[in-house]
């Protein structure tokens, strides 16, 4: 392989990420507000919670406003339904607007995202669900300094018997809130009841998210059986949608880029909500007027004649915190999807973590880790850069072998090859460093693009957030100017047509580098720079060789 096909390779490279990103988004395209009717369910429970969301559309209907404010979110919990319809990261900014926290639930006019619950039994319509009117004890609760949880309590009324009341918890310092269903009975006969938990959503887009930013936003099922099941609007809107209908435990959810909500059916280190595979069911449709639903069907235990029964689920609503994830359920951490390149991102994520918490700046965190990479790949680098300046070496003496045979090219590379072999020179030890370094590229690139840890993460001076690109571009020009410089230490192309082209193709591709994260440009600026240093080293090593070997 020639210096000319190596500079092809390495843009062709960049290029598969840029158009890549554009193929993702015109295979995988917001849904735009579309009426379809909910999906046939086979149980009677689950069909009157269809029929009910026929006509669900994007004004829902409402009651009171309870207030909740703990020392990490802020949200409103409306009387109809009990249904959790705001809820605020005071901890994470807005996009468009930093200073304000980001409204993570929400049903305005714009955007439908909230969590609903009710309970089921075909013999009982009139059971408490998300169309019934609750009351509560007051209309404001707020977490007091010092106090580790706080509870709101919203009761229905009586109904055949059966009187319902649903406890929310909120606990300091998380994004998990336990939501739980207390049913007393005083008929004279047991009775089976199921609840459902689901989050009702539309199908825009994430906050932030543009052509160079197309990650994924829609329902996610996990199971122990089927694992993690991402499913498309797309899908739902064609019926082509595929999940594990059932499980004794894992988790049902709505992902969109850095945060997520999810009813969690096994929480971490507690016993599953379901004892049976048969006691709960998943269920992800279209509900008409443009919104979705993800949920799950739980069956609550026999409730008999003057008995409580209590049935909990936790909901989490927050950021794709790898940490935290990792606490809240078995497999929750993937919907921090780094998609194929999980097996190299998820690693160097782990490491650019650990060294965050040794410096406390995410920016120089990633100077550090392409440091380490860097000397992870020294002996590679090591080798195409003494390649190189072999290469450079040899450039004169190719350039006379092509003025000696002219158009004849069979000649001139049988002449070249036997060159290659006096001088013990190999083109293509160049390419394997990188060959090594471009999965690498991909994979930090999804860890940055997926890491809410980054979002609104500063490195110093006019770098505000290492998730989007550096707003004065400076970064980008900086890069392009060290890959001009790589250039002019690369061995020049006999062909003076090719060796333009190789001083040119790399700074011009520099261009895609001012639409990336600025994490990702600080991650190649260092890495050339490191480059640079390493191979005008090694170039002086050798040339300084070469002079002693003649005197």
């Amino acid at each position: 392989m020639d210096n000319r096909r190596l500079i092809v390779f390495i843009v062709l490279s960049f290029a598969i990420l840029f158009f890549w990103q554009q193929w993702e988004e015109k295979r995988h395209p917001k849904p735009v507000a579309t009426t379809q009717a909910a999906a046939t369910s086979s149980s009677a429970g689950n069909a009157k919670v269809a029929a009910e969301a026929q006509n669900e559309g994007k004004w829902l209907q409402k009651g009171n406003r309870l207030l909740v404010k703990t020392d990490v979110i802020q949200a409103e919990i409306d009387t109809m339904g009990g249904d959790l319809r705001k809820l605020a990261l005071l901890r994470h900014g807005s996009r468009a607007k930093p200073n304000q926290p980001l409204q993570l639930l929400d049903d305005g006019a714009q955007h439908v995202y909230v969590a609903q619950t009710g309970l089921l039994n075909p013999a009982l319509p009139a059971l408490p669900n998300h169309r019934t009117l609750f009351t509560a004890a007051a209309n404001k609760f707020e977490l007091d300094a010092g106090q580790k949880e706080l509870q709101v309590r919203l009761e229905a009324a009586e109904v055949a018997g059966i009187k319902v009341a649903k406890i929310y918890t909120f606990q300091r310092g998380s994004y998990l809130v336990n939501v739980r269903y207390e049913v007393t009975s005083t008929a004279d006969k047991p009775v089976q009841l199921s609840a459902y938990y689901r989050l009702l959503r539309d199908g825009s887009a994430a906050e932030g998210d543009g052509k160079m930013v197309n990650t994924f936003t829609g329902p996610a099922v996990y199971t122990d059986a089927e694992k993690f099941q991402k499913v498309s609007f797309e899908d739902i809107d064609k019926g082509k949608a595929k999940y594990a209908s059932h499980g004794n435990n894992g988790w049902v959810a709505m992902v969109q880029h850095y945060f997520v909500s999810a009813w969690i059916l096994s929480p971490q280190g507690q016993p599953a909500v379901c004892q049976t595979t048969s006691n709960c069911r998943f269920e992800v449709k279209g509900v008409g007027d443009g919104l979705y639903s993800a949920g799950a069907i739980v069956d609550l235990p026999v409730l008999a004649p003057g008995k409580t029964v209590q049935m909990s689920v936790p909901l989490y609503a927050g950021p794709e915190e790898t940490r935290t994830l990792e606490s809240v359920a078995p497999g929750f951490e993937l919907v921090k999807d780094y998609g194929w390149t999980t097996v190299i991102a998820k690693p160097l994520f782990w490491l650019l973590d650990m060294l965050h918490s040794m410096v406390g700046n995410w920016g120089w965190a990633i100077v550090l880790l392409t440091m380490l990479v860097k000397l992870a790949f020294f002996p590679l680098a090591n080798a195409q850069y003494r390649s190189a300046a072999k290469m450079k070496k040899l450039v004169p003496r190719m350039q006379r072998l092509k003025e000696q045979y002219g158009d004849d090219r069979v000649k001139y590379q049988q002449a070249v090859m036997e060159l290659y072999k006096q001088e013990k020179a190999n083109p293509l030890s160049g390419c394997l460093p990188i060959l090594v370094q471009i999965p690498v590229f991909f994979a930090l690139y999804s860890a940055l693009l997926a890491s809410v840890e980054l979002r609104q993460a500063p490195w110093l001076g006019w770098i505000h957030d290492l998730s989007v690109p550096d707003p004065y571009y400076i970064l980008p020009v900086v890069l392009a100017i060290s890959n001009f410089v790589q250039t002019m230490l690369n061995p020049p192309a006999t062909d003076p047509m090719q060796d333009k082209m190789m001083k040119i193709m790399p700074v011009a591709f520099s261009v895609l580098f001012f639409f990336f994260p600025a994490g990702l440009v600080l991650y190649w600026l260092v890495n050339n720079l490191l480059s640079i240093a390493q191979q005008w080293f090694i170039t002086r090593q050798i040339e300084r060789a070469d002079e002693r070997a003649k005197h």
